[in-house]
């Protein structure tokens, strides 16, 4: 799945601290995956100042990462999103990701 700088940091964000030994492993894997590597720190001047991440890019110049999400890894972003949903604490930053993980597919489905 093809992600922003955005969207990877806010994914990062709602991913569960707490759960089972099985979804830890898989968080841990997917914080991997969604992580930055030098190349990206370096290309798109990436500096956290607290808790604020921030970086340079201009969205038509970023390319998004084609990140790796498994099945597994699917449900527990798409569980985290909904829980946000359920809660009415999405933001307009969760938008994109709402969309490409079918929440609000879900809702019709449901609605």
């Amino acid at each position: 799945m093809k992600l922003r700088i955005g969207e990877r940091l806010i994914l990062l964000g709602i991913l569960p601290n707490e759960g089972n030994f099985a979804t830890l492993k898989i968080v841990r894997k997917l914080q991997a995956e969604l992580s930055f590597d030098e190349k990206e720190f370096k290309e798109y001047s990436i500096v956290q100042e607290g808790d604020k991440v921030n970086w340079s890019a201009k969205k038509d110049i970023e390319k998004p990462k084609d990140v790796v999400i498994g099945e597994k890894a699917n449900d527990i972003i798409f569980e985290a999103l909904k829980k946000l949903d359920n809660e009415n604490k999405l933001t307009q930053d969760h938008f994109s990701l709402c969309e490409k993980f079918n929440i609000l597919n879900e809702d019709i489905k449901n609605g």
